[in-house]
């Protein structure tokens, strides 16, 4: 099933699970995202702990991509 999502570099729109790019629309965009992971452009802000998954233990599907809730 094609699930359409823009490109995460370019914006283009593509199919999420497209082999081999998904989610890039392209060779360039998926090694342009690698390239800023290797600079640490992109980076974890602190290491995960068994603490922080502690608010996820009891949720499933959907209910884990949405924020907590104060």
């Amino acid at each position: 099933m094609a699930t359409p999502i823009k490109c995460p570099i370019c914006g283009r729109e593509n199919d999420f699970f497209a082999a081999p790019m998904g989610p890039f629309c392209s060779i360039r965009c998926k090694r342009v995202d690698l390239g800023n992971w290797f600079t640490e452009d992109y980076r974890f802000s602190e290491p995960l702990t068994p603490d922080h998954l502690e608010n996820y233990a009891d949720r499933t599907g959907p209910a884990l991509d949405q924020p907590e809730e104060e």
